[in-house]
């Protein structure tokens, strides 16, 4: 192993050690300390935090006219504590850890490759904190950034070794049931029973899918009640809609807001709506064959592409009108999933193919 191999590895780890649930502010200012830690001296600048409702972003502007935009997240989906449970492991080229794969070892490659980048100083970069939420505070962030860049290269994993040139878009939805509270076991015929008519849209909710056109509606998260003796007056229902087309995610937004109740006398108060609209592979293309070619040049495999059914951010960059190539991270698997892992190959390979698109991009050579 080389030293850059070396460094790269002790980074992934360091990182992976300091864990960052969405929301915790805490643990995302250790991780833009440690961040900057690498990537100031060789940007030339200390990174900049853009506070948006409360959650704090890390941003290099690239200056004036940035050759690229290096998109990527922070925030991941596993509490602390994970860490103690499933800690950072090296087993041959499998590394496996909470966040491992989604998406922290594509920060160590963003970092590395920078370090070998003719002109760092002419490179955007932008890490976001709360993508696995929906980059409700980041949106206009990341819009303004890919309007000012024009081109962005999003470190999101690889699937399978292939970079992601079209995503599903999505919607988010939060459905409260406002029902009647009675005593379950005196006069329960009083009540009107919030869990029952949830239970009743959890079962109809799938049928607003449609399974040719890939649009799919799933219930998710479901609450109600708080005691074993109480009708309750009160239930939540969290659902996740995914399709290909802005048609599709309007169609189901219409039938979303016109459900109908199955309990008299019960409310249903909907909540939120489209979240991120669809990535069309045409935003992909040139940056497609640019990576392409400096994969040729460095000797690997041929970059295949893929349209997978996941949004990220990319997602936003794409419908602002910038050119992006998504999934340019490291192989593994796992993502949000208990076995979550990476490839330490795969992450020294990407290192060489970002670098070598970055100077690319912008006319220079490796450094």
């Amino acid at each position: 192993m080389t030293a850059a191999d070396r460094r790269a590895l002790d980074r992934l780890r360091s990182l992976v050690e300091i864990e960052t649930p969405t929301g915790d502010a805490d643990a995302i200012d250790a991780a833009h300390t440690l961040i900057d830690s690498w990537l100031a001296p060789v940007a030339g600048t200390a990174g900049e935090i853009v506070e948006s409702d409360g959650v704090r972003h890390l941003r290099w502007s690239g200056g004036a006219s940035p050759s690229v935009l290096l998109l990527g997240h922070l925030d991941t989906v596993w509490p602390r504590g994970t860490a103690a449970a499933r800690p950072f492991r090296v087993e041959g080229d499998r590394i496996t850890g909470p966040g491992v794969f989604d998406m922290k070892a594509g920060i160590v490659v963003m970092a590395e490759a920078l370090a070998r980048v003719a002109h760092p100083e002419r490179v955007a970069i932008l890490l976001t904190s709360d993508e696995e939420t929906g980059s409700i505070t980041s949106r206009a962030l990341i819009e303004q950034e890919a309007r000012r860049c024009g081109t962005v290269l999003v470190l999101e994993p690889s699937l399978d070794g292939a970079v992601k040139t079209a995503r599903r878009g999505g919607s988010i939805y939060r459905i409260e049931v406002h029902g009647r509270a009675a005593h379950a076991g005196l006069e329960p015929e009083r009540g009107r029973n919030a869990l029952t008519e949830l239970a009743h849209q959890v079962l109809a909710l799938p049928a607003l899918a449609d399974a040719s056109l890939g649009t799919t509606v799933s219930p998710t998260v479901a609450r109600a009640g708080t005691v074993t003796n109480a009708i309750p007056d009160h239930a939540e229902l969290r659902i996740d809609v995914r399709a290909w087309s802005v048609a599709e995610l309007e169609r189901v937004h219409r039938e979303m807001l016109a459900l109908p109740t199955r309990t008299p006398d019960v409310e249903l108060v909907l909540h939120g709506g489209i979240n991120r609209p669809p990535m069309e592979p045409e935003a992909s293309q040139e940056l497609l064959a640019v990576a392409r070619g400096v994969a040729a040049e460095l000797g690997q495999p041929e970059l295949c592409d893929v349209a997978v059914g996941g949004a990220s951010d990319g997602n936003f960059t794409a419908a602002a009108g910038a050119s992006t190539l998504d999934g340019l991270g490291p192989n593994g698997g796992g993502a949000h999933a208990v076995d979550e892992w990476v490839s330490f190959a795969s992450m020294i390979e990407r290192i060489a193919l970002i670098a070598g698109a970055i100077d690319a991009l912008d006319g220079g050579q490796s450094g």
